[in-house]
């Protein structure tokens, strides 16, 4: 079988040749054997590791969890890959949520501004701060 070359290897991913020699660099890609003249020399299992690290990428997992499942190897576990799946939902949720409340935060704005109300002005109305304004003057 031909090896890949970093360009080869990084099509058929679909990632940059920067992005390989970056997950080098983060131990999360094994530097693959040299070819006389230099050439790095990837195989299949290499593709199949980026493609997955790409993947997980792709669903919002950290470099530091697509590590620790990659530690795992082949023999990792449903339950293993389902822990951290579950905690990455449970960052996402925590986001929506929190995403949810700025677009409230940016509606109650618009209708401040649309009635010409001078909490637009300030940003400081109770439904933008999540907080009591305090009295003018305080």
């Amino acid at each position: 079988m031909a090896g890949f070359t970093i360009g080869r290897l990084a099509d058929a991913a679909g990632v940059h040749v920067e992005t390989v020699r970056y997950y080098e660099r983060r131990g999360l890609l094994v530097p693959p054997p040299r070819t006389g003249s230099g050439y790095r020399q990837y195989g299949e299992a290499d593709v199949w590791r980026l493609a997955f690290i790409r993947r997980a990428k792709d669903l919002g997992f950290t470099l530091a969890e697509v590590g620790s499942l990659l530690d795992d190897g082949p023999e990792r576990s449903a339950a293993v890959v389902q822990a951290t799946a579950a905690s990455r939902l449970a960052t996402v949720e925590a986001e929506l949520q929190a995403l949810e409340q700025t677009r409230a935060r940016l509606r109650a704005l618009l209708e401040l501004c649309a009635d010409g109300d001078g909490g637009c002005l300030t940003l400081e109305a109770p439904a933008l701060t999540g907080t009591s304004s305090p009295a003018p003057g305080a």
